[in-house]
């Protein structure tokens, strides 16, 4: 552990020194005038393409570029929502009320909103009708709403067992489900807990461009490297009306000019999801269900990638006047602005590693920080490229190679040479 631990240190005390002609691209920061106090940006897509990966190279500099610059710490925090874990919960009194399936659940303190209820079987339609209470014992209930669950995969409707509550708090909940669902086909519940934030998302590239081929619908985009995708969201036209269609990711490195001498990229990545669309009325129940977007696969490549999305149509139709948006979560720089004060963001020096702040450590966010916006991006006037600080070995494998096959050929013409002489000798 001592020696890991040293190691680090060894390669963060050899790592280069940020120095401002090394950057190869700057921004202005547009800060609240005459504001101070911790201030926040939301940093855009191409700010990811021209810096290293994970933004490791970005560095933020207070005071005017002809005057001398102050490096000024900051933390890149990423729009993640704080969730609770989904908690499964027991079956209380579960049995039937004449034709219905009725049971309780004693739910966790605190605010919950989606259920998952676990069925068996395929092929149903049913009503579940839910109420909530304080206390398990009967007596004064209130509604919460008669959601429709469903497996309508025979049809290739897909399937749905999420009743969307809206947010409670009751301590109980009772649930009757009038339906051709038995008791012993339901074999548990789940809460989906509210999240103590909703994530903010970025757009990274969108198309309303697609193609037919083999009766699927492809849709192609190629991405900046080092650009984060952490979703994909469907907007379909009105026809079909109601749908169901697996969805197939691939994501893979452009193939490389002749003479890139990079290291081999990591192999193509595939991940599958499934769109859905259902709004219509079957015996009697009203079925209102969407789930339009699919979780991105987290890859990323030292270069551009090229992503295909396919949706499976199968013998149905293709979904008509169909869009799609890469997004990623929202990252945002936040440091402390002093009152009137400039600032510049410089990135593209690939040779620098990630800063190590006190501030990132000691963050605290704020409710309501100052708001600041990225400027256009401009090539920085005083950039350099950085001095090739590599051994000379580096530089020049090719030398070394011719320099190793020299040497073993003038051993192999020595050890010749010794062969035959010793060879020749007489006996």
């Amino acid at each position: 552990m001592m020696r890991a631990i040293a190691a680090f240190w060894l390669l963060v005390l050899a790592a280069p020194a940020p120095e401002i002609r090394y950057f190869h691209f700057e921004r202005p920061v547009q800060t609240p005038t005459q504001a101070a106090g911790q201030t926040c940006l939301v940093v855009q897509p191409d700010v990811f393409a021209h810096s290293s990966p994970q933004l490791a190279d970005i560095r933020l500099y207070q005071g005017a570029a002809e005057a001398a610059q102050v490096e000024t710490p900051y933390v890149v925090r990423s729009d993640v929502p704080v969730v609770p874990s989904d908690q499964t919960l027991s079956l209380l009194n579960l049995g039937k009320s004449g034709s219905e399936t009725v049971f309780d659940a004693g739910m966790p303190s605190g605010h919950y909103s989606d259920l998952n209820l676990a069925v068996t079987g395929h092929d149903f339609l049913a009503t579940v009708v839910v109420s909530g209470s304080q206390t398990q014992a009967a007596g004064l209930r209130t509604k919460l709403g008669s959601f429709t669950i469903f497996d309508l995969t025979r049809q290739r409707l897909g399937r749905s067992t999420v009743l969307h509550l809206p947010e409670s708090d009751f301590r109980y909940l009772h649930f009757q489900i009038d339906g051709r669902i038995a008791s012993q086909d339901v074999t548990g519940l789940s809460v989906m807990r509210v999240p103590e934030s909703r994530p903010k998302f970025v757009s990274v590239a969108e198309t309303a461009t697609s193609t037919l081929k083999e009766r699927n619908s492809i849709i192609e985009f190629v991405v900046p490297e080092h650009t984060p995708v952490d979703r994909i969201v469907f907007v379909p036209g009105p026809n079909p009306p109601n749908f169901s269609r697996d969805v197939e990711i691939g994501v893979s490195p452009v193939a490389r000019p002749p003479g890139d001498d990079r290291a081999e990229p990591p192999q193509p990545v595939t991940t599958t999801g499934n769109i859905l669309r259902v709004h219509t009325v079957r015996e009697g129940r009203r079925i209102d269900e969407e789930h339009l977007s699919v979780d991105a696969p987290q890859m990323y490549f030292d270069g551009p990638a090229k992503w295909t999305i396919t949706i499976e149509n199968h013998d149905d139709v293709p979904i008509q006047n169909l869009s799609a948006q890469l997004e990623m979560l929202e990252r945002r720089l936040c440091f402390d602005a002093a009152a009137g004060a400039s600032y510049t963001l410089y990135y593209g020096d690939s040779a620098l590693a990630a800063p190590q702040y006190d501030y990132a450590s000691l963050f605290a966010p704020e409710k309501n920080p100052l708001i600041a916006q990225l400027g256009a991006e401009a090539v920085n006037a005083a950039y350099q490229a950085r001095p090739d600080q590599r051994p000379f070995t580096d530089k020049h494998p090719a030398l070394l190679w011719g320099a190793l096959i020299l040497v073993i050929g003038l051993l192999g013409t020595v050890a010749f040479r010794s062969f035959k002489t010793v060879s020749t000798k007489p006996s």
